[in-house]
Formats: C-alpha cells, sequence, structure tokens
C-alpha cells in the first residue's frame, strides 16, 4: 500500500509537471494558437504523461494502473498540497526568466548600434557620460510617470550618466499620437525636451495628441506646424525603430530600461539604478560577480 501511495504522489507531480510546462511553453513558442488549440495541446500533454504512467518496472514485471483511480487520486493529493503547484510555478517563472535574460543579453549585443546610436533618439543627462541608461516608455503609463522621478533624481546626483529615452507607446492611439508630437519636439534643438517631457507626464488624465500639442505649444512651438508633420514618415520610422528593438529584446511593457548587459523590468526604483551604475563602473556589467 505504501509503494502504491508512493507510486500515486510520483504520477501526480510528474502530470502537474506536465501540465504546466505544456502551457508554459505553448505560451512562449506559439502565442497565436487559439484557446481550443492550446487546450487540445494541453490535453494531449496530459495524456502522453499518463501512457507514461500506464506500467511500471517491479521486479523486471509490468504493473499495471488502475486509470480509473488515477484521476481522482492525483485530484486529491494537489487539493492537500497546493504548495506544490505554486513551488513548481515559481520554479517555471524562474527558469523562464532566466532563459529570457539569457537570450536578451544575446540580443543586446546584436543591437547594439539600434539601441545606442539612433540619430533620433532622445539623450539627456551627460551626452559623454560613461554610463548610459536606456528607458522605453509609455506617457499613459503610471510606472513611467513613477519611475521619471527617479530617473531625475539619479541625472541630478550624478552628472556622469547619460540617458537615452525612446518611445514605445503601446497602451492606447492617444500614446502614438503623444509620441510622434514627442519625437518633433525633440528634433528642436532649441526646446527642452525634458521640460516637455516633464509638462506632458504632469499631465491630468489620459495623454493624447492634445495633451501633447498643449505642452509644446507653451514651450513656443507651433502647434498647427506640428499637427501637420506628425504624420511624417520619418516619425513612423523613428517609433518603428523602437518598436523592432523592443520586438528582439522581448519587451512588451513598460517602463523597460537597459544598463549595460542587463533588462530591468519595471519601476525598478532610485537604490537599483544607483546600484547598477556602480556596478558598471566597477566592472563593466549591472552586475558584478561576487
Amino acid at each position: 500500500m505504501q509503494a502504491r501511495t508512493i507510486y500515486f504522489i510520483t504520477g501526480a507531480l510528474l502530470l502537474a509537471a506536465a501540465i504546466l510546462f505544456a502551457a508554459v511553453s505553448i505560451t512562449q513558442q506559439q502565442p497565436q494558437l487559439s484557446t481550443s488549440e492550446i487546450q487540445q495541446l494541453i490535453d494531449d500533454a496530459i495524456e502522453q504523461k499518463i501512457g507514461s504512467l500506464q506500467t511500471t518496472k517491479t521486479q523486471g514485471q509490468s504493473t499495471p494502473v488502475d486509470t480509473s483511480q488515477l484521476g481522482p487520486v492525483i485530484e486529491n493529493y494537489l487539493i492537500a498540497n497546493p504548495s506544490i503547484l505554486q513551488r513548481m510555478s515559481i520554479a517555471l517563472q524562474q527558469e523562464t526568466e532566466r532563459e529570457q535574460n539569457e537570450q536578451a543579453k544575446a540580443a543586446l549585443s546584436t543591437l547594439h548600434g539600434a539601441i545606442y546610436d539612433d540619430p533620433d533618439h532622445v539623450v539627456l543627462g551627460n551626452p559623454e557620460g560613461d554610463v548610459t541608461l536606456v528607458e522605453f516608455f509609455d506617457y499613459n503609463c503610471g510606472f513611467c510617470r513613477q519611475a521619471l522621478a527617479d530617473v531625475i533624481e539619479l541625472l541630478d546626483e550624478d552628472k556622469n550618466v547619460r540617458l537615452i529615452l525612446k518611445e514605445f507607446p503601446i497602451l492606447s492611439q492617444g500614446s502614438v499620437d503623444a509620441a510622434r508630437i514627442a519625437v518633433l519636439v525633440a528634433r528642436d534643438k532649441d526646446v527642452s525636451y525634458m521640460d516637455f517631457h516633464q509638462q506632458v507626464f504632469a499631465s491630468r488624465g489620459q495623454i493624447d495628441k492634445a495633451t501633447a500639442l498643449k505642452a509644446a505649444e507653451a514651450l513656443g512651438m507651433n502647434p498647427i506646424e506640428l499637427e501637420l508633420q506628425m504624420g511624417d514618415k520619418t516619425v513612423t520610422d523613428t517609433i518603428g525603430r523602437n518598436y523592432q528593438i523592443a520586438d528582439s529584446l522581448g519587451i512588451s511593457s513598460t517602463p523597460n530600461f537597459i544598463i549595460g548587459d542587463e533588462i530591468l523590468r519595471g519601476a525598478v526604483g532610485i537604490a537599483e539604478m544607483r546600484e547598477k551604475v556602480k556596478n558598471m563602473r566597477e566592472c563593466g556589467k549591472a552586475t558584478c560577480n561576487l
């Protein structure tokens, strides 16, 4: 009886792992599948795992498994031990993040020129700084607004940091329109982009074309001319290049920061920014090996 219990427990764990691994694999590798197709693939994975559990070697002989009892045993065991699925989920998430980070490091090297040498991106702070921080942002992103205060504080206290801003409007049409106006503002060397940037983020409600035009007008720019130029192909191409970089790096949210060989996802806070800058100066990497 004890051996049979252990066998069922092992089967339960293997089956649960198969389901989770299948779900993760499908999500990462075939994102265009329909819900029914995803469910079918998961069902196939379950059937394959059950098939592998049909027999077990006991002193060189096969012992059949009563499949009518297998499902309830698995369900009861997992219900009684829900932390198993939680631990497995955490482990899978950590492994997925590790793989994503490794892929990102390789992509960062390949995309170095596109990331750091685009003539249309915005450069703030010290253009000749010894450490560069790159931010992908959306004007309608609340976490980007939160991160702005940290970025400004970092630039104020460290005069040797270069900041590259890349328009990455993904949240709404208003975000796209505001980004188009921002690209035009950045091209005018007589206007402070940082002033425009802060004023747009300080606006209440949803950010859109009207918000961006109002901020640009406050800095002395002609809103009519900006509206006429915002659809220009060169503006579209500038934002399009940022989309391409983000896609290659697996960036699908905002804010995301690049520093050295790492991508910092989300509003990481001033303390982590300082730590990464310090590491870049000490060992040339965002994380120094001990």
